[in-house]
């Protein structure tokens, strides 16, 4: 798994799958091609309705995808973990 910078360093646009811990301890997945933007919408509260109501909100996982589309299945995959298999993702990545 390569990270963000790393990518970004290759000279490569990433697409990146992101988890957010919310201020109620529920999580958000989401992906992005450009995380740190991504994140400063989710902070000003301008990203999705679901984090708006939720904020302020932390970056508790990342994943570096290759394309648009591996980002949307990893995605869909993340959000049928169950929350437990969720917060060990988080767990293992940080």
């Amino acid at each position: 798994m390569q990270s963000w910078p790393d990518a970004l360093a290759a000279g490569r646009v990433p697409w990146t799958v992101y988890l957010l811990r919310c201020c109620d301890g529920t999580l958000y997945t989401g992906i992005t091609n450009d995380l740190p933007q991504r994140l400063e919408s989710h902070r000003r509260g301008t990203a999705s309705a679901y984090t708006r109501a939720r904020r302020p909100v932390v970056l508790a996982y990342q994943e570096v995808a290759s394309d648009r589309g591996s980002a949307l299945k990893r995605e869909a995959a993340i959000r049928r973990l169950s929350r437990v298999e969720k917060l060990a993702l988080c767990s293992a990545g940080t």
